[in-house]
C-alpha cells in the first residue's frame, strides 16, 4: 500500500502544482487512499520532496534533481535566514556564501531580481516585501525542514 500511495504522490505533483499537506491528502483520499497528514508528512520526508516556485507564483512540491546538490551545498552552508523589506539575508558559514549564493542563483527563483555575496552574507534582492517573507520561509523550511 505504501509503495502505491508514494506512486500516486509522485503522478499527483507531477500533474498539478501542489502546494500543502493538505492539499495532496485530498487528493490522495479522492483516489482511493485513506491517509492523515502524519501519512503525508512521513511520505514527503521519505519521497525527499522539496517546495519550489511554480509558475503560478505560489510553491509546489516536485522531487529532487540536481536541486539536491544546490539544497545540500545551502544545508551544510547556511546558518540563518532573515528579511528586512524587500531583501533577504542569508548568513553563511565563513567563506562560504559565494558558493551558496552561486546555488541560489541557479535556483532560477522568479522573485529574485539579484544577489550579492561578500564571505559570508549574502543579500537577496526581491521585487516585494511579501517576496522576501515567502523566500525567507521556503529557504528556513528547505534548508532546516
Amino acid at each position: 500500500m505504501k509503495n502505491r500511495r508514494q506512486k500516486k504522490i509522485l503522478e499527483l505533483i507531477a500533474a498539478a502544482d501542489v502546494d500543502t499537506q493538505e492539499a495532496l491528502q485530498k487528493m490522495l483520499i479522492n483516489c482511493g487512499f485513506p491517509v492523515t497528514q502524519a501519512t503525508i508528512s512521513r511520505d514527503i520526508r521519505e519521497l525527499k520532496l522539496m517546495k519550489t516556485s511554480a509558475p503560478n507564483g505560489g510553491y509546489r512540491y516536485v522531487t529532487p534533481d540536481s536541486s539536491t546538490a544546490r539544497r545540500s551545498l545551502l544545508t551544510d552552508t547556511v546558518i540563518g535566514v532573515d528579511y528586512a523589506m524587500n531583501t533577504v539575508v542569508i548568513k553563511c558559514h565563513t567563506g562560504m556564501a559565494q558558493a551558496a549564493c552561486a546555488a541560489l542563483d541557479m535556483m532560477q527563483h522568479a522573485d529574485i531580481v539579484g544577489t550579492l555575496a561578500g564571505d559570508d552574507t549574502i543579500f537577496v534582492l526581491t521585487r516585494t516585501e511579501q517576496n522576501a517573507a515567502d523566500l525567507t520561509e521556503a529557504l528556513k523550511a528547505m534548508i532546516w525542514g
